[in-house]
């Protein structure tokens, strides 16, 4: 089960115990902010892309969605979402628990911006009813992700 692995991979930090699953689900933005009971821009959700035949994961708020034409001109290809069979094949987790922690190898995770505005964020942790409360620096940490990029809109009032 992908949130043992989560688990485990924080575990190695000693930050396996700052992992909080809910009895209910938290699968999207809005139902991890009614169980958080938070803004649904501080959650940051985890979306799954395949980009050149491999998969690419990007981390961004909440209110966050991809703006097509930034996404061409970063990847030069159009966004295609992976399946929730791809994703849980290429990535490790099912749909409602991405995140960027204990992904399968030859995953690239990436950072958008819209995330930059806050303190902290709640990632998901490999369920669709668990989440973590981390800091950008902490995010940036144990994500392992490449970069940070600018592929969103709809956050900041463009």
């Amino acid at each position: 089960m992908a949130i043992e692995k989560v688990k485990a991979y924080f575990k190695k930090y000693n930050m396996d115990n700052r992992i909080q699953e809910f009895d209910v689900s938290s699968a999207t933005v809005e139902l991890a902010a009614k169980a958080l009971n938070c803004e649904p821009c501080r959650i940051a959700k985890t979306l799954s892309f395949i980009v050149d035949g491999s998969p690419i994961l990007i981390v961004m708020a909440g209110d966050a969605k991809i703006d097509n034409p930034k996404y061409k001109a970063k990847f030069k290809t159009k966004a295609k979402m992976l399946t929730p069979e791809e994703t849980e094949n290429l990535i490790g987790h099912k749909v409602g628990g991405v995140c960027p922690f204990a992904v399968n190898d030859g995953v690239t995770i990436y950072l958008d911006k819209s995330l930059k505005r806050f303190t902290t964020v709640f990632p998901a942790c490999g369920s669709s009813n668990s989440a973590i409360e981390l800091t950008i620096d902490e995010l940036e940490k144990y994500s392992d992700y490449s970069e940070w990029i600018d592929i969103c809109k709809g956050w900041n009032n463009d």
